[in-house]
């Protein structure tokens, strides 16, 4: 077996574990750091609904190579690590025995799917949606003739793929539980936004339901038995019903997990271990306002662990003014965009939060007779006694996806709407809204008005 040494080793090649690795290697020049993945190319996790349909239309063209690594002087080793030893600060791979001085996880997260439909993944034509290269080229090539497809969730996965999936004579049809998609991440009123563009688009929904159980014949999945009593026909099931942390690599190794099996951290992505660390979906995360457990999963939020991760590994070189994780989402939804940042009202309520509102529509462009005007609607949700902005949701043309950020700048810098209120920008014709009316002043300034009254 062959022994190797690295000063710094981070398994797991996603975004949480490539960002790690390289702010790492920037970080402390004068280490060695190595980054172990299980395949010399990644996926783009958002960008697999994209392959497809002509958005992308293969899985080619959704790799990333790990190649780059060598350009900064940091390792890549690619195979599947099958042991780890914390008192020996040993990794064993199948040929190879790598020794090292920190540990990072950033194993990602794994397909979740309930234990009464598992039975039914042996059957050709039901699939989940992994980050793995080889099932999505496979699933790519079996959906590509099929006409009837049935899709399991109502979160951003299921939703883009059953609008990409929806082209042609192909018939998709969504089963979710709640009345609107979207409804984990978005507010009433903003997500009914979305599911009229869905319905709009000719996919059709089945609201209030769920799937009891996915019937074959002869090995090929056959239909798909409701819990109402609707029975659907398909040739294709997507079961997009979310993920799990894959922190199983870590289990035994005296390291505490939370609820939803994350590995805990504090906030400088620190375990109990002084010489590990954790980031990413492996990793557990705790929501900004309460701090208690949540389950959040996003590429961006890897990004923003392996970068703190990465600097602080060997002490504390930035200290973070702000801790727990915001949740910040981007779709597309046929043509229009849809963002949500912090916090919902509704998940404000659950928590006993006193908050205040408001909703602002207008145009993206200005004046809205601009050749590619489009209606612009944004919400922002704050405190009630300090008007300290903790979420926002944002429905509109692809600006959006940078607008919402704006707002999760805002919540992190603990922000209130009178600092929106006299934040000054950059507006013109062709970009923006109209400097009068920027939406996010014009929303935080009806916040204003309502504390007043």
């Amino acid at each position: 077996m062959k022994k190797l040494y690295s000063d710094i080793v981070v398994i797991g090649g996603g975004p949480g574990g490539a960002i790690c690795s390289v702010t790492a290697k920037m970080t402390y020049p004068h280490k060695e750091v190595m980054n172990i993945r299980e395949f010399e190319h990644q996926m783009v996790p958002c960008a697999i609904p994209y392959i497809f349909s002509d958005v992308l239309g293969s899985v080619e063209k959704n790799l990333i190579s790990c190649g780059m690594a060598d350009k900064i002087g940091m390792k890549t080793l690619v195979g599947r690590v099958e042991s780890v030893d914390l008192e020996k600060k040993c990794i064993y791979l199948a040929d190879k025995e790598v020794s090292f001085d920190k540990l990072v996880f950033a194993t990602g997260s794994t397909t979740f799917v309930h234990s009464s439909l598992k039975p039914s993944l042996k059957y050709d034509g039901v699939f989940t949606v992994p980050k793995n290269v080889e099932y999505i080229r496979g699933m790519s090539e079996y959906i590509k003739d099929k006409k009837k497809v049935v899709v399991v969730g109502t979160g951003f996965i299921g939703i883009e793929m059953a609008m990409e999936l929806n082209s042609g004579d192909r018939e998709v049809t969504v089963v979710g539980s709640r009345e609107y998609i979207l409804s984990n991440s978005f507010d009433e009123e903003i997500a009914q936004e979305a599911h009229k563009e869905m319905l709009a688009s000719g996919v059709k929904y089945i609201a209030n339901d769920r799937v009891v159980g996915i019937k074959d014949n002869n090995g090929v999945v056959d239909r798909v038995e409701l819990k109402s009593g609707i029975e659907l026909e398909a040739e294709v099931v997507i079961l997009a019903t979310g993920y799990k942390a894959n922190s199983q690599l870590a289990e035994g190794l005296g390291l505490e997990f939370g609820h939803y099996g994350g590995i805990v951290v504090d906030e400088y992505m620190r375990t109990s271990n002084p010489d590990v660390l954790a980031v990413g979906d492996c990793a557990m995360k705790r929501g900004f306002i309460l701090k208690s457990e949540i389950k959040t999963m996003l590429a961006s939020t890897a990004s923003s662990e392996g970068r703190i991760a990465g600097m602080n590994i060997y002490g504390i070189q930035n200290l973070r003014n702000f801790s727990g994780t915001i949740a910040i989402f981007s779709t597309m939804v046929g043509d229009v965009a849809f963002s949500s940042a912090g916090v919902t009202e509704a998940m404000a309520k659950i928590e006993n939060g006193a908050t205040v509102s408001a909703i602002f529509e207008g145009s993206n462009r200005h004046p809205s007779s601009m050749p590619d005007a489009q209606r612009q609607v944004i919400k922002l949700i704050a405190t009630q006694n300090t008007g300290q902005i903790i979420g926002g949701q944002i429905i509109g043309g692809k600006e959006t996806g940078e607008m919402i950020n704006m707002v999760g700048m805002m919540i992190e810098n603990s922000m209130s709407i009178y600092d929106a209120m006299t934040m000054q920008v950059s507006t013109q014709p062709h970009l923006t809204s109209a400097p009068p009316a920027y939406p996010i002043v014009m929303c935080a300034t009806m916040i204003a008005s309502k504390l007043r009254s």
